[in-house]
C-alpha cells in the first residue's frame, strides 16, 4: 500500500500560478501510474491529469489543457502538477493518487490510493 502526502496549495489571483507536489512512499514508486484529482464543493471528483511510470504518457482533461503540466521525479518518489494561468473555476481541493499499474491511468476506477488533499482558491 502506498502513502501519499500533498503540499503546495494555496490562495492566488487569477492569473496566477502554483505548483503542487505529492511524494509517495510505502510502495515502489516505479510500479504505478501517478494522477491529480480535484473536487470543489458541490461537484464530483475529477481527474485532472495523470502520467505513467516513467513520465513520457500523460492525461489532462480539457478544460487545463495548455495550462497545467503533470511531472515525476523517480529518484524522489515525488509527483507534481505546475498549474499556470489559474482561474477561479480551477478552485477546489487538490488530491494526488496512485494508480494500480504502471501504465497510464485515465478512469476514476484505475486509481487504488488517494491522498488527503491541498486546497487551491484562486480569487477574481
Amino acid at each position: 500500500q502506498v502513502q501519499l502526502a500533498e503540499s503546495g496549495g494555496g490562495l492566488v489571483q487569477a492569473g496566477g500560478s502554483l505548483r503542487l507536489s505529492c511524494v509517495a512512499s510505502g510502495r515502489t514508486f516505479t510500479a504505478y501510474g501517478m494522477g491529480w484529482f480535484r473536487q470543489a464543493p458541490g461537484k464530483e471528483r475529477e481527474l485532472v491529469a495523470a502520467i505513467n511510470w516513467v513520465g513520457d504518457d500523460t492525461y489532462y482533461t480539457d478544460s487545463v489543457k495548455g495550462r497545467f503540466t503533470i511531472s515525476r521525479d523517480n529518484a524522489r518518489n515525488t509527483v507534481n502538477l505546475q498549474m499556470n494561468s489559474l482561474k477561479p473555476e480551477d478552485t477546489a481541493i487538490y488530491s494526488c493518487a496512485a494508480g494500480g499499474t504502471w501504465d497510464l491511468p485515465t478512469r476514476q476506477t484505475d486509481f487504488v490510493s488517494w491522498g488527503q488533499g491541498t486546497q487551491v482558491t484562486i480569487s477574481s
